[in-house]
């Protein structure tokens, strides 16, 4: 009899990217992959309603709203049984599982997720254990985190990675500050990649790929980039979810 793969894929309360949970669930499932949901306080999430349904958006909702086949994804997930009976952080044994996803969100509400102790001890866990990590997005920020207490450095120090770029989180402010404010930096005083490039022994080991225009999908799955290094699976935003979801599959299964 196969195995059954199990991932973890902890969430904030509020605040995560409904393209980047739901696309990968989908994925997942369809290769009959185990997935256990996980939030701070065991309660089931809740998504990003302006990334959801493009409220407060305006003219540029077409452009950032998630796309239709992520959203009836999404809607699909939230009937799901293990989306509506999260663990809580603190019950998760990262030995029961075989991988992790970690998906982003830039909401104020996702700032529980990325600096939860609970989850970069987690994450500490899956790198020493040399299990499939993979991350998107903001996402990316908790192993950037994960100091590893024998290094003293970031589980990622010596790996090459990608996440969501300057360019994008800057675009998408200042696209949007007249009305949504700071909605689009969830650390006002810095970015994601420049966090990033921080917690890295070289800069060069972050690599910004090919300028993000287009979202792929199935047919279109050139459109999405992912760096691999080892162990860990790194993207940049939702526009690169199906291949970075297929990839991930992959590395779980081989």
């Amino acid at each position: 009899m196969a195995k059954t793969f199990k991932v973890l894929v902890p969430l904030p309360n509020y605040g995560c990217d409904p393209t980047e949970v739901a696309i990968p669930w989908l994925l997942l499932k369809q290769e009959n992959i185990s997935i256990t949901f996980s939030t701070p306080n065991g309660e089931m999430a809740v998504t990003d309603q302006i990334m959801l349904t493009g409220h407060k958006l305006g003219l540029l909702k077409s452009i950032l709203q998630a796309k239709p086949d992520a959203v009836n994804a999404f809607f699909k997930m939230q009937k799901s049984q293990e989306f509506r009976n999260p663990k809580k952080y603190l019950d998760i044994d990262p030995l029961e599982f075989d991988a992790l996803l970690l998906p982003g969100g830039h909401d104020k509400g996702v700032i529980e997720y990325l600096e939860s102790d609970l989850l970069k001890s987690c994450v500490l866990s899956f790198f020493t254990e040399n299990k499939p990590v993979a991350a998107i997005c903001h996402g990316v920020l908790i192993p950037a985190r994960t100091i590893d207490p024998e290094t003293n450095k970031s589980v990622i120090y010596d790996l090459k990675c990608t996440g969501l770029l300057k360019k994008q989180e800057l675009l998408a402010y200042f696209a949007t500050r007249l009305w949504l404010k700071d909605y689009y930096l969830t650390y006002p005083d810095t970015t994601t990649q420049d966090e990033l490039i921080k917690s890295l022994k070289n800069q060069s080991q972050f690599i910004t790929g090919p300028n993000p225009l287009l979202k792929d999908d199935l047919q279109h799955l050139k459109r999405g980039f992912f760096i691999k290094d080892k162990n860990y699976l790194s993207a940049r935003w939702p526009g690169d979810v199906y291949n970075f979801s297929l990839e991930f599959i992959k590395m779980i299964q081989n």
